[in-house]
């Protein structure tokens, strides 16, 4: 990225629970004397409506004070991809600049990102017959079985994956299966044919990991407090939706789903869902340390990220 050619838009990102709201609504403020700022959601749970506590979906009140995309646009029952997004963020990006507005992407989906920087593939549909088969074989042997294989064939894939990654894994194994291509191999060569954006990324990190885990803890109390199982029970109700849709996969609904089946009390409920979410950081974490030209302000000041964030968004717009 260079600094003297114009954004086409800023994202900000970093792992759940990193304060990614809060900044952005000041950096959206902050931008108003500079023609003003939309938001693109970047966050792959966003997009589902009627799942508000569990993804901690900005309020009425801030979706309301700055223009939101991407946010409430799909029944949990419908599937959103990496590709969707890319091609919606696209258009977004430049409606939003043709109003004179800058476009901010914001939200912990680095998959999303990958898509929208780096360009997307040619990988196949989903093969409902070898996605059964895969299946198969993961009762019989378990995710972390099929996890050794794919390392076998796709290292680079396997290591990006955590080891009960069902959905992710079983797809890597799905492309391998239905091409003889690793995923790895369809991302390199969409990297060949990615589009001229130039996006800086800033990247919301935390020093000081027990910070970040404190604050999922906190969060995860907050949302249980508000009737996050009270949504679970409504979405379970509702008798279209099942636990492997990519909606009810989301890090807290999975782990409620199991827990109101299972009939768990309330608190290994929670004791799961934050172990979850840390897991999740964690994997967020690894990704962006694999991305060397984003702009990483610490996340744990004790100050608070939002003053060195707001110089360092407009240091780089004109």
């Amino acid at each position: 990225m260079t600094s003297h050619r114009p954004v086409d838009a800023m994202a900000l990102v970093g792992p759940t629970a990193s304060g990614k709201t809060a900044v952005a609504m000041a950096l959206a403020q902050a931008l108003q004397a500079r023609g003003g700022a939309e938001i693109i959601s970047l966050d792959s749970a966003l997009v589902y409506r009627g799942m508000d506590i569990g993804t901690a979906k900005p309020s009425a009140q801030e979706l309301a004070a700055v223009p939101h995309h991407l946010v409430n646009t799909h029944d949990p029952a419908q599937s959103h991809s990496a590709a969707d997004f890319a091609h919606n963020a696209t258009r977004l990006i430049h409606e939003i600049a043709s109003r004179g507005k800058t476009p901010l992407l914001v939200g912990g989906t680095l998959l999303y990102l990958k898509a929208l920087l780096e360009g997307l593939n040619d990988m196949p549909a989903a093969d409902p017959q070898l996605r059964s088969q895969i299946q198969q074989q993961a009762d019989a042997l378990g995710w972390p079985a099929l996890h050794a294989q794919l390392a076998q064939i796709d290292p680079l894939t396997a290591a990006r994956l955590a080891p009960s990654d069902s959905q992710r894994i079983g797809r890597a194994l799905e492309v391998f299966q239905a091409t003889g291509q690793t995923l790895s191999a369809f991302h390199q060569s969409a990297k060949s044919k990615a589009p001229d954006w130039h996006i800086p990324v800033i990247s919301l990190e935390p020093l000081n990991r027990s910070w970040l885990h404190q604050r999922i803890a906190q969060r995860f109390a907050q949302m249980m407090a508000q009737g996050f199982l009270d949504e679970v029970r409504q979405l379970k109700a509702r008798g279209d939706l099942h636990p492997e849709l990519p909606s009810m996969r989301c890090v807290g609904y999975r782990q409620a789903w199991q827990g109101l089946d299972a009939g768990w009390p309330e608190s290994e409920i929670a004791e799961r869902g934050v172990f979850a979410t840390r897991q999740l950081a964690k994997r967020q974490l690894t990704w962006l340390r694999s991305m060397p030209d984003r702009l990483v302000v610490q996340a744990d000041l004790r100050s608070g990220p939002v003053d060195k964030v707001l110089a360092l968004a407009t240091s780089l717009l004109p």
